[in-house]
């Protein structure tokens, strides 16, 4: 499986952006994600989303960011409302299964005041 972000961009805060991964196989049975990295700090989980649907985020994006998965279409987005600044960062999009791990490369998300 290889995964390919797309959907970041400059936002103002209190926007909203949806960010995509694509993949180029079939995520059934692999555990999403994704994660941020902002400059100067280390790669940080914002949401995963397991096979069987269950959601979880981080403390800090709880209530503003949504996760969802379409394993017909194998894709993965992040639905990310009232952004703030400390949201800027790469964001990553992660495959997870019992016998690998994917990365996509990422996307950058900049918010401004």
């Amino acid at each position: 499986v290889q995964l390919q972000a797309s959907g970041g961009g400059l936002v103002q805060a209190g926007g909203s952006l949806r960010l995509s991964c694509a993949t180029s196989g079939r995520i059934f049975n692999y555990n999403v994600g994704w994660y941020r990295q902002a400059p100067g700090k280390q790669r940080e989980l914002v949401a995963t989303i397991t096979r069987g649907g269950s959601a979880n985020y981080a403390d800090s994006v709880k209530g503003r960011f949504t996760i969802s998965r379409d394993n017909a279409k194998n894709t993965v987005s992040l639905q990310m409302n009232s952004l703030k600044p400390e949201d800027t960062a790469v964001y990553y999009c992660n495959a997870d299964s019992p016998i690998s791990t994917v990365w996509g490369q990422g996307t950058l998300v900049t918010v401004s005041s």
